[in-house]
């Protein structure tokens, strides 16, 4: 997929009896890499020590270049939080990256967030009013902050922390370490996603299931939308007090974000994508010798298309893994030259076929158009080319990056126009109606598809 970026992906870990944490959130955040490749951390703390002992390590880049054995080895803790980032709000800087530590009066807090808040501003002028100096550009600054001033007028954390959750709106996951509890926030919508492991006398928060199975630990369940969930030497405890009626999950962690063998509310992703293929089948069938996907996420989606239209399905492109990051800025043809870097055809399983390709999203058509004339000069016969989510028409404000409007191709183009521009014989967008079914049921945010936002957005921040 390209252009949409991953969201960020939160994790933390309470070992009540005492146990070093730290190779567990490193292997937790290795899981959820896929949510974001920008920076990471880690924060820990012991729970018997001296209060505000937490020890932090965080920096740009990657899970295995943050963390050398020599970093690792200087922390600590039996308490800890940890965080992947991808910025979508904040310039990509180390400053900006995640878990946050606070030193306060009541001691020591370490955050990490997945989100966006939609009431930063006014939230940021309060603080800035009483003398707040902020040293980030994140909204995750902004949250610290107000549970740092909520708690000194709070019995306990937690009340700090709900009273911090009833102000902020938006879309988030929220993991809290104070010097003796760990706490976890999932907002009232469900927007983000938010889970429950346990291991032993161990209690995991993760943003995905697949990092609770990374370190070991049993899934328990899904945080509840608006739930607050307190771990603490004397167990686990919920606060369910903004929990509401209506919700609606992030469409994009079925259809793209959550890892393959992740279930997230219930739901299955691999069986979220195969239903999204098998309903595109559906919708815009197509005489054709072979379905193949978009790695890696169009891949499911193409196996769900194959079973439900008995053409064959197979691997047309070679994904080389080993491609690293690159911290040049490239122009738009160094750009496109890159796809070539990461993917190759097989042109002995595409030559003289009629292929259906298959992927999660059209966002700029720059991507889709270059392994659309890779195929045909492979010598693919025709390349009819369906899409497991409808066009991009509308900007979100929660927290995935999808770039303005004037950047979505959809926003300025019929589909039969795209399909010109990018080349393709034949172009099928999945169907909006079909979204629920695909997601098991669930109510799912999808204001990137139609425009209607969970809740209302101020009027500053709406695209004039």
């Amino acid at each position: 997929m390209a252009g949409i970026k991953e969201e960020c992906g939160v994790f933390g870990i309470y070992d009540l009896d005492g146990g070093n944490v730290v190779p567990s959130i490193y292997y937790g955040l290795t899981a959820l890499q896929h949510r974001g490749q920008e920076s990471c951390g880690m924060a820990v703390s012991k729970t018997n020590g001296e209060i505000g002992n937490v020890q932090f390590h965080k920096d740009l880049g990657l899970v295995s270049e943050v963390f050398r054995k020599e970093n690792l080895e200087k922390l600590e803790g039996d308490i800890g939080v940890g965080h992947v980032r991808y910025s979508t709000t904040g310039a990509s800087v180390a400053e900006n990256a995640q878990p946050l530590v606070l030193s306060y009066i009541k001691g020591t807090l370490g955050l990490a967030h997945n989100g966006n808040l939609i009431n930063t501003g006014e939230l940021k002028w309060e603080l800035i009013q009483t003398g707040a100096i902020f040293h980030t550009t994140t909204d995750s600054e902004v949250i610290a902050f107000h549970i740092a001033k909520e708690r000194v007028h709070s019995k306990t954390v937690e009340e700090a922390i709900l009273k911090t959750a009833k102000k902020i709106k938006g879309g988030y996951a929220l993991v809290v370490m104070s010097p003796r509890k760990l706490i976890g926030v999932r907002d009232p919508y469900g927007l983000k996603p938010l889970c429950i492991g346990k291991r032993g006398n161990t209690y995991v928060l993760a943003s995905e299931s697949c990092a609770l199975t990374s370190v070991g630990a049993e899934f328990v369940r899904d945080v509840e939308p608006g739930e607050i969930v307190t771990i603490s030497q004397k167990g686990i405890s919920f606060d369910r007090s903004l929990t509401t009626e209506k919700h609606a999950h992030c469409v994009f962690e079925y259809i793209y974000f959550a890892r393959l063998d992740s279930t997230m509310d219930g739901v299955k992703i691999y069986d979220a994508r195969i239903r999204g293929g098998k309903s595109l089948a559906k919708s815009y069938p197509v005489e054709a010798d072979l379905v193949t996907g978009v790695p890696e996420s169009g891949i499911p989606a193409a196996k769900g298309f194959s079973e439900e239209s008995g053409i064959p399905f197979g691997f047309a492109f070679y994904k080389n893994s080993y491609i690293g990051r690159t911290f040049i800025k490239p122009t738009q043809k160094e750009r496109e030259s890159s796809v070539h870097m990461k993917l190759s055809v097989l042109e002995s399983v595409v030559k003289g076929k009629r292929i259906v390709l298959v992927d999660d999203s059209i966002v700029r058509g720059t991507t889709i158009k270059n392994l659309i004339r890779m195929l045909k000069e492979a010598g693919a016969v025709s390349v009819h080319v369906r899409i497991c989510s409808p066009p991009f028409l509308h900007p979100c404000y929660f927290g995935t990056d999808v770039p303005s409007n004037d950047q979505l191709i959809a926003s300025s183009n019929s589909t039969e126009e795209i399909r010109e521009l990018i080349g393709a014989d034949s172009l099928g967008y999945m169907e909006i109606d079909y979204l629920e079914g695909m997601a098991g049921g669930l109510p799912l945010c999808k204001a990137c598809f139609d425009g209607n936002y969970p809740m209302e957005i101020p009027e500053e921040l709406r695209e004039k």
